[in-house]
């Protein structure tokens, strides 16, 4: 993966587009009596617009549950969840709807997140129908889909297994780019996909951005992937921020011991490094065993 990062907004003044405030996120345990089981311990971040905040952990550290919870798909248990000025912590079904011409989602598998019995134009068309636009308008609005993310005008009459996995990513990004959202929950959307097609993914991730001024809440494992696309990072363990700021800063110079690990276990090529990273990774490790014990 080329490291970079994403060009810091061009707005002098910051204006958050999202903020989530002390989020908890609970679920019923197992058995009668078992006390309910918390993934969020009291998660604060915000989101500025045109921004990408990339959120960074492991397996079962919680990042994906908070962008599951501002797309309304965890329960929220405590604190709010605002978005354009307007708490939408428990929003109902009706206004969920009217939430996703501004909201939008792109997820991990673009394998299984397709309807394989739709051709592409009817999947690009789908959620222009559902917001009352339709015939040639939405002909014209999937053409300009395909054309920004990349893609053959010939695609529209294919199905989603024709393509490569690369390909069908960026069709399930050209069907959030349809209502024209101010934001994209990205959850893990290049881990499927090999080194070479990563790259050009997440170059096509900002050039959109650059374009139209969305924001990206960027979900993955990846510290070096985050890094590419990121202007903040906030890093989550175990269900809470350990820390967050400006991107360079947390993947150059990270301060919790946590994020260090995190760093260390991106691979580098020379594999004289690889094993001294994989050394100084299992020293921190053991460092934050004594202190926690």
């Amino acid at each position: 993966m080329t490291a970079g990062y994403a060009p810091v907004p061009t707005t002098t003044r910051r204006k958050d587009l999202l903020t989530v405030e002390d989020l908890v996120v609970e679920y019923p345990g197992k058995g009668l009596f078992a006390k309910p089981f918390r993934v969020l311990h009291g998660v604060s971040v915000e989101i500025a617009e045109g921004e990408t905040l990339g959120l960074v952990g492991e397996s079962g550290s919680g990042k994906t549950t908070l962008g599951r919870a501002v797309l309304g798909l965890a329960p929220v248990t405590g604190g709010t969840i605002t978005f354009q000025g307007k708490d939408i912590s428990h929003a109902s079904r009706k206004q969920r709807r009217e939430l996703s011409q501004d909201l939008q989602v792109v997820f991990q598998d673009p394998y299984t997140s397709l309807n394989p019995s739709m051709t592409v134009g009817d999947i690009l068309a789908e959620p222009l129908g559902i917001q009352g636009i339709s015939g040639q308008q939405a002909r014209r609005r999937v053409q300009e889909l395909l054309d920004r993310v990349g893609m053959p005008l010939d695609a529209m009459g294919r199905l989603p297994r024709e393509f490569s996995g690369g390909q069908r990513q960026r069709i399930a990004i050209a069907r959030a780019l349809a209502l024209k959202p101010r934001l994209i929950v990205c959850d893990e959307p290049v881990s499927a996909l090999d080194l070479s097609t990563q790259a050009r993914v997440l170059d096509l991730l900002l050039e959109i951005q650059a374009q139209t001024g969305v924001s990206y809440l960027f979900v993955s494992h990846d510290l070096d992937v985050v890094r590419h696309v990121s202007h903040r990072v906030a890093v989550m363990y175990e269900g809470q921020l350990v820390e967050q700021g400006d991107a360079r800063q947390v993947t150059q110079e990270p301060r919790h011991p946590y994020t260090q690990r995190l760093l260390l276990a991106s691979p580098v090529p020379d594999p004289d490094r690889q094993a001294a990273r994989r050394e100084a990774r299992r020293e921190l490790a053991e460092q934050h065993a004594t202190v926690t014990a």
